[in-house]
């Protein structure tokens, strides 16, 4: 594990970038993590990691198209919004740990 700083709190991150300790979260965290990504986060952006958070807690799997039926965002709009992987992005930035799902 390695550790990071993100708005001034470091935190243990795994090789792949994810937070160890889903306590370490916040929006300001989750800002810089995007940051080193060349993504600026937006109001829709965290809709997402909310959604993704509340999911997680609730123990729910997650699937891309489970998030583009959640009607804050369709796939196409979660593929602009974290183009690349946006799931494994989106899940990274929500602090929560990577999904089965994501290679």
């Amino acid at each position: 594990m390695a550790e990071k700083t993100f708005a001034g709190k470091t935190v243990e991150v795994t090789a792949e970038g994810y937070l160890v300790n889903k306590s370490d979260w916040s929006k300001e965290v989750a800002a810089e993590m995007a940051k080193e990504d060349g993504i600026e986060l937006t109001d829709k952006h965290y809709e997402v990691l909310d959604y993704l958070r509340e999911q997680e807690a609730s123990g729910a799997s997650l699937t891309i198209r489970k998030v583009g039926k959640s009607g804050i965002v369709d796939i196409k709009g979660l593929y602009e919004l974290f183009p690349g992987g946006p799931l494994k992005l989106s899940s990274k930035y929500a602090g929560i740990s990577k999904p089965a799902s994501c290679v």
